[in-house]
């Protein structure tokens, strides 16, 4: 595949789509944070859904949540090499190509959103709670809803978008 000679041309106007999932991540934590005690479940959906003030200092479903506190340092830089190493893929693949572009601008907007949270307060701030009877889900945000749509489109787009080869 040819690499696309600029801004112009590139993906990397899919960063749009990154921004806009950054900035209502970033909305919908500032209103949670204003408006919810942490740990208490407003029933939206009752038998399904709560909003619930929570707070992570791990990763996805609270993987290392119990270290002293380098966790925060070592996801941070995680974030900020993934998200660069995703902005060069973006940077070598033509604008057309949503297959690509839409997933990975996906990624980058629930990385960087969960990274701002990180560097401000030292955890991440939760709040969507699907559960069903007493089986709870781990909750999650708009960051995270982003980051896992896209790990799933860009697997799903891998294995069966049109006119792709197999070998």
């Amino acid at each position: 595949m040819d690499k696309p000679e600029s801004w112009k041309t590139s993906a990397l106007a899919w960063l749009v789509l990154s921004l806009v999932v950054i900035v209502l991540d970033q909305a919908a934590k500032a209103v949670v944070l204003a408006m919810l005690p942490p740990y208490q479940p407003h029933q939206v959906i009752p038998g399904l859904l709560n909003w619930t003030l929570a707070f992570n200092t791990g990763a996805a479903f609270s993987f290392l949540d119990i270290g002293p506190g380098w966790q925060r340092w070592l996801f941070s830089g995680l974030a900020i090499v993934v998200s660069a190493a995703l902005v060069r893929w973006l940077a070598t693949i033509p604008r057309s190509d949503w297959h690509n572009a839409l997933p990975l601008s996906l990624v980058i907007g629930g990385a960087l959103g969960n990274l701002i949270d990180r560097l401000r307060f030292g955890q991440v701030t939760d709040f969507i709670d699907v559960y069903w009877g007493e089986a709870h889900f781990p909750a999650f945000n708009v960051a995270d809803s982003a980051i896992t749509v896209g790990a799933v489109l860009l697997i799903w787009f891998g294995l069966f978008a049109k006119g792709q080869k197999t070998s």
